[in-house]
């Protein structure tokens, strides 16, 4: 039986010169760091391209489902490459805080450097370029000349309020525009084929060490993004293509009217139809890109939360059959057996259970959600006593509290209960988090994955996202120096401790795994 631990961190959270974590050395320090530490897996957020609008630059709210996150090109690459200079970098403001990520000074300036290295770019004599706009023309085209139509109209103007020959993706208007905004159609190619070339290289580094990325796929796309523009009859749309129904989730105890998250849902019959192509080529582009996927929001594809589209609460929204095994079964037909994790949290029900175990995925358990009910000695799903060894447990993901924040917030009574659970009522609250690393560690699950703030013991400031809220998301990173060779070692004595290093990786960066 392998069982191996990773470390949950987004690449934006990496530490960086310029504002935002990216595909810079860091990221490769990162992966000795987790080879050195016994780690398997480096767990990351969606590298989509997000809305480059200040404010919350959510990854699950992405321009593309194939498209790539421009802040994530490495500016010092760049450099090396000749075209951008130091002293171009150094004299932009990336913000006063180097442990939180400055979105609009970011918006304000990133674009401008990557223009630049753009017009400074011989790509035209470039054959790695002609190939990858060759080889990826089925998504890119579409992609690149809707991010110029959105700096064209204003890109804080919805694409539904564009004049309604472009709106519609009418030919003439297509032909039209991509005269028109040829240049800055390029420039989107052009930062697509650096983010592609430098993801790959890093992806690639991570492997050769035995390092496994896990990727993430949003289940649902952006309403303002180029996948509805471009393929309207993927998705539950009128003949304006306007959205009749919407995303979301029911009432529940947090949320008395329920979540209006206003994705357009998909129109899975016509998805059947076609047997799932856009469905396989998502997925076959993904697994380009990581080694694992986490499926978010697994539950949609059993039944999913339909809205009326216009609602302002989710109150009047019913569930709908999804595609179910039948959207499986043609992936797994068509490009053999992957490695997935089934994202099955929140209310689960018979019928959601039995998609899980019919996929074959490992599903998430989450240790702060073991500890929700008074009952901690009970059926609950998430309790470790509970667990199967085809199951993936976290501490927590990036919507949760950290451990040391969310253990501060409990009461006495609460800690008590925890306490009695855990059979550690010697450990004082500041050793709770490391207890509970061990509890994920020791249990039965195959795979554990925890947080980097919860292995450095930070508390909610450096929470990576508070769901319902908007202004300090996605902004958590780390300082230089907080990745530490003392705190890999000790992850590495307890992966050994519970059975899970990564012995492969230790053996290519010469650790002699005399304990095996």
């Amino acid at each position: 039986m392998k069982r191996f631990t990773g470390v949950l961190l987004s690449v934006t959270s990496l530490p960086s010169k310029y504002g935002i974590g990216c595909f810079s050395q860091e990221a490769y320090k990162f992966v000795d760091w987790l080879a050195e530490a016994g780690q398997r897996y480096w767990q990351i957020l969606p590298l989509g391209s997000t809305s480059h609008g200040g404010s919350d630059d959510s990854p699950y709210q992405a321009y593309s489902a194939f498209a790539g996150n421009p802040y994530m090109i490495s500016l010092e690459d760049l450099i090396e490459e000749g075209v951008l200079t130091v002293e171009e970098c150094d004299a932009i403001d990336w913000g006063k805080d180097p442990s939180m990520v400055d979105y609009d000074q970011l918006h304000q300036h990133r674009f401008a450097l990557l223009r630049k290295a753009y017009e400074r770019s011989n790509i035209s004599a470039d054959y790695g370029y002609q190939r990858f706009i060759r080889d990826n023309a089925w998504w890119l085209d579409d992609y690149a000349l809707f991010m110029a139509l959105k700096k064209f109209f204003g890109e804080d103007m919805p694409w539904r309020q564009w004049p309604e020959d472009i709106r519609m993706h009418w030919g003439f208007a297509l032909d039209y525009y991509r005269g028109k905004l040829y240049y800055d159609i390029e420039f989107h190619k052009y930062m697509q084929y650096k983010f592609s070339t430098q993801w790959t290289a890093l992806k690639a580094y991570a492997n050769k060490k035995h390092i496994q990325i896990v990727g993430d796929i949003p289940i649902y796309v952006s309403p303002d993004g180029a996948d509805v523009w471009a393929h309207p009859e993927l998705f539950q749309l009128d003949g304006n293509n306007e959205p009749t129904q919407v995303a979301g989730c029911p009432p529940d105890a947090f949320a008395a009217d329920g979540q209006l998250w206003g994705n357009p849902l998909y129109r899975w019959d016509y998805h059947r139809h076609t047997g799932y192509e856009w469905w396989v080529s998502r997925m076959w582009h993904s697994f380009q890109l990581y080694d694992v996927m986490r499926l978010d929001h697994f539950r949609g594809f059993d039944e999913y939360f339909a809205i009326p589209a216009g609602s302002k609460t989710a109150l009047s929204g019913h569930w709908e059959q999804g595609p179910g095994m039948d959207l499986f079964w043609t992936i797994r037909h068509r490009l053999g057996d992957r490695s997935v994790i089934a994202e099955d949290l929140g209310t689960m029900t018979d019928s959601v259970r039995q998609l899980v175990k019919d996929s074959g995925f490992p599903n998430m358990k989450v240790l702060q959600f073991a500890f929700e009910d008074g009952d901690v000695g009970g059926a609950c799903e998430h309790l470790p006593h509970n667990y199967h060894n085809n199951c993936v447990v976290y501490t927590g993901t990036h919507d949760n509290e950290t451990i040391a924040g969310w253990w501060a917030a409990l009461t006495d009574e609460k800690k008590q209960q925890v306490r009695d659970y855990m059979d550690q009522h010697e450990k004082s609250d500041d050793e709770m988090c490391r207890a509970f690393i061990g509890l994920g560690m020791m249990c039965a699950a195959d795979t554990c994955i925890v947080a980097a703030q919860d292995w450095l013991e930070l508390d909610n400031t450096c929470r990576m996202n508070q769901p319902g809220t908007v202004g300090k998301n996605w902004r958590w990173r780390l300082t230089p120096g907080q990745i530490t060779d003392e705190l890999g070692e000790e992850m590495l004595v307890l992966t050994k401790r519970y059975g899970r290093a990564n012995w492969d990786a230790l053996k290519v960066i010469g650790k002699e795994p005399a304990d095996q």
